[in-house]
């Protein structure tokens, strides 16, 4: 049995079309993502993370303020915190899974969320470690891990290692850079 393969094209070009073979051909600043089945038209440029498979978005300031709340723009793109204990999702218990409010990227599933007591929604893991990107911050005279969405770079959190097992790790993350959607 053979699986998709996908493959990445970044293009700096104004209209991105496909011939009936499968050939891209470009004119400034669409990105289309092929598979062996389709190409898909993102609209955005996008860029590959060598050490992932993941192709990330990027949209301009300008894009992201129009598309997002003052709150979550604050959160998401300049790495702002909400007060603890005023989120909305920081007391939530119902089932369902946690999207990136930018891109709408599965993140957090609510059988790993738990009451960590400090104010945030707190999750043990990542639905898929692909998902998320974990890099050095030393912000405000701490040396923390922030957590970041990996296909849009929004700003989700921090992840520490005083969580509760099977992974030791807390993922710290903000309301407003997530999406809760209900289990059917």
């Amino acid at each position: 049995m053979f699986g998709l393969a996908r493959i990445r094209i970044t293009i700096t070009a104004r209209n991105v079309n496909a011939d009936t073979r499968g050939s891209v051909h470009s004119d400034t600043s669409t990105c289309a993502i092929m598979t062996q089945s389709r190409l898909r038209y993102t609209g955005m440029t996008q860029k590959l993370y060598p050490d992932s498979g993941v192709a990330p978005l990027t949209r301009s300031d300008a894009q992201w303020r129009e598309a997002l709340s003052p709150e979550a723009f604050a959160v998401t793109r300049l790495k702002h915190t909400e007060r603890p204990f005023t989120g909305r999702y920081w007391d939530t218990t119902e089932a369902g899974t946690y999207y990136c409010v930018c891109c709408g990227t599965p993140l957090f599933a609510s059988d790993t969320k738990f009451d960590a007591g400090c104010g945030w929604p707190s999750y043990f893991e990542p639905i898929d470690p692909e998902h998320v990107r974990e890099v050095r911050d030393t912000s405000h005279g701490m040396v923390r891990t922030e957590v970041l969405c990996n296909v849009c770079d929004a700003h989700l959190g921090h992840v520490f290692p005083d969580g509760p097992p099977p992974t030791g790790l807390r993922y710290c993350m903000n309301s407003l850079s997530m999406r809760f959607e209900p289990a059917k």
